[in-house]
């Protein structure tokens, strides 16, 4: 199809250890955690003097999809297609620099239509209102739950009631696998609130939590979701109270007795039957709050279910002293790592728990996989353990060596754009020509790490189609230029990428994304009481569901794109995003091991890697020096941006 990626393109490479072409791969710069929430120093040559902020199925498998969605995500595995498959990518080269161009010349007259529209600066009295904009729509949503939905789990919009599980019919994972009848909504919208500086609603918030809910119920979770939405948020909420340095006003509870992480400790403790009876040690993927497994419980599990909980129960370890939690997060952890692949070290999406045998062998970064990469980093920048960076910075280049395709540099060259895809874990080759909207998430990472002119290609990539059709299908099938899964449960992924790219760069391109994404869920998604997911992109027919992440993630990335002066952009506040979006601060607390267990796999030995130490060569004051060339021109060069949005079928 003219404009359609090609599945086939090739290229020289050098020789790895074991027999693979691959690039030589830099050593993951220090982190500088002086100017963004968790920010990193950028790979040089690539925005000399720019930080770089943090922000995070097998058949039927529900909550494989990161975050559940409003119908199954499924891993089916498919055959190879035909052709020859891709080989890996070399070092991707540094893109020149430009002309500098002043505040506003993106206007000047000639110019094209890319530039018009995107180049120069943003007007200041514009984000101030959209940041009001982003801040009334948490609120209108938020309050929507409150009056029509709370003690409930979720908000139905369309018809303005609350929604909890779904007692007449079990299986329906989509809805049971989430909700747990703990006012679910609530809950994960906590640091929302105080990111928004609304003290007083903050304080009720938490005081509802704390005489409300309890997990004492006989409902049938997740372990995933329960730990990333309820657990997560409930220890970020516990975090902001209890900072002595209060950045974002007086968030204190009076007569506070740590009521939050006692939650915490009760629901880590009613998931833990999960990490029982698994000979590898992999967890099972749903657990009933009060009786345990269910006698019924599958054997299969997802990557990114099962591999991404070592921050919120490494937090609770270490803020109890502890070591229960982390230890079976970590032993998860490294036993799905001892199961990649030899020939290629990647790994599946589905496993079985007690066999170890990969049931879904797709290797990919949505659906499945997305988060599990997204937690070897992010464990290593809280809790400094040197193994997870070594995971990580393996894992990530297995990525680059067999899941990107087209050209090598992002802003130089010929070919197609760069893209991840889905590919057979143990050869390599292509199995699908489909992305979904969870990969949207990789671009912050990418910034993370430093790597942000590749970054910039792949969000261009997802931006494009959210440009088509309003918002991001769940699957979109980049051959035929056409959704596959026409749905949108308001996710946030984007929105989050889009918020990491401007604080890496500060390009006001990035703040015209955001306004373009906050006018589409205005125009489309916006309900009589609250937001609801869209059944189909193209018809912008409505689905009666506002899942908890639009308050917790959605509306906060949102809200921060625009609010300049926000305590979490202030240097010397260090935050990080848990993958549903919770700001925790790094600090000293979570660095420090109180406790001489030993991990699986581990010898007690003086040489076992301590917890890395911060450098205070990592502070810096010039880490918004950002020079004005990659400022106020486009981040991406106009002919490949309307190459993209040819290949999206844009134009």
């Amino acid at each position: 199809m003219p404009g359609a990626l090609s599945a086939t393109s090739s290229r020289s490479l050098g020789t790895s250890r074991d027999g693979h072409s691959q690039p030589p791969w830099p050593p993951l710069p220090w982190i500088n955690f002086s100017c963004c929430p968790a920010a990193v120093t950028a790979s040089p040559g690539a925005f000399p003097s720019c930080p770089a902020a943090v922000p995070q199925p097998g058949a039927f498998l529900a909550g494989c999809d990161r975050r559940a969605g409003s119908g199954p995500v499924l891993s089916g595995e498919a055959a190879p297609l035909s052709g020859p498959a891709l080989t890996p990518l070399p070092g991707r080269a540094t893109t020149a620099p430009r002309r500098p161009r002043g505040p506003g010349c993106g206007a000047a007259a000639g110019g094209d239509e890319y530039e018009r529209r995107y180049s120069g600066a943003f007007p200041p009295q514009l984000r101030a209102r959209l940041r009001d904009a982003a801040r009334g729509m948490f609120v209108f949503g938020y309050d929507s739950y409150m009056e029509h939905a709370f003690p409930r789990d979720e908000l139905d919009p369309l018809h303005c009631r609350g929604r909890g599980p779904d007692r007449r019919d079990p299986s329906n994972l989509n809805i049971n696998d989430v909700l747990g009848n703990y006012s679910l909504t609530l809950i994960d919208a906590l640091d929302t609130l105080a990111v928004m500086g609304n003290s007083s609603e903050f304080q009720k918030a938490v005081k509802l939590v704390i005489d409300t809910v309890s997990f004492d119920k006989d409902s049938t979770v997740q372990v995933f979701e329960a730990t990333i939405r309820v657990l997560g948020s409930l220890l970020s909420a516990h975090i902001i109270i209890t900072d002595t340095k209060q950045p974002f006003g007086d968030m204190t509870i009076k007569d506070y007795d740590n009521e939050l992480l006692h939650l915490a400790h009760d629901l880590a403790v009613r998931l833990l039957p999960a990490f029982e009876n698994t000979k590898t040690g992999i967890p099972y993927p749903r657990v009933n709050l009060k009786k345990g497994v269910p006698p019924d419980s599958h054997n299969e599990t997802c990557t990114a279910g099962a591999g991404s909980l070592l921050v919120e129960f490494g937090i609770l370890s270490r803020l109890l002293g502890d070591s229960t939690f982390e230890w079976v997060a970590r032993r998860a952890v490294k036993a799905l790592w001892s199961l990649r692949s030899n020939h290629t070290g990647l790994l599946g999406n589905v496993v079985n728990i007690q066999t170890g045998h990969w049931v879904g062998k797709q290797s990919g970064l949505g659906a499945g996989s997305d988060s599990f990469y997204e937690y070897l980093l992010k464990s290593y920048i809280l809790f400094g353990e040197k193994e997870d960076l070594e995971m990580f910075n393996a894992a990530y280049r297995n990525i680059q060596n067999h899941l990107r395709r087209g050209r090598e540099a992002c802003n130089e060259g010929e070919g197609d754009p760069p893209l991840y895809v889905n590919v057979n874990m143990y050869t390599g080759q292509l199995m699908n020509t489909w992305i979904d909207s969870l990969q949207a998430f990789f671009p912050g990472l990418q910034v993370l790490i430093g790597d942000v002119e590749d970054a910039i290609c792949l969000h261009a990539f997802y931006y494009a189609i959210w440009k088509r059709y309003g918002a991001l299908p769940e699957r979109y099938n980049w051959q035929l230029q056409a959704p596959d899964v026409p749905f949108y449960p308001l996710r946030p992924e984007l929105v989050e990428s889009t918020y990491l790219l401007y604080q890496a760069t500060k390009n006001p391109f990035y703040l015209h994304v955001g306004m373009d994404i906050l006018q589409s869920l205005e125009k489309y998604t916006k309900a009589k009481c609250g937001y609801a997911t869209l059944h189909h992109v193209v018809e912008k027919t409505k689905e009666d569901r506002m899942e908890s992440f639009f308050l917790s993630e959605t509306c906060k990335y949102l809200y921060l794109l625009f609010d300049e002066e926000n305590p979490l952009h202030k240097s010397g506040n260090k935050f990080m995003f848990t993958t549903e979006g919770h700001i925790v601060s790094v600090d000293g607390r979570f660095r420090t091991s109180l406790w001489e267990d030993i991990l699986p796999g581990e010898e007690e030995s003086a040489d076992r890697a301590k917890p890395a130490e911060l450098k205070a060569a990592n502070f810096s004051s010039n880490c918004n020096r950002v020079p004005d060339e990659r400022r106020y021109l486009l981040p991406l060069k106009s002919n490949y941006m309307r190459q993209i949005d040819r290949m999206v079928g844009l134009i």
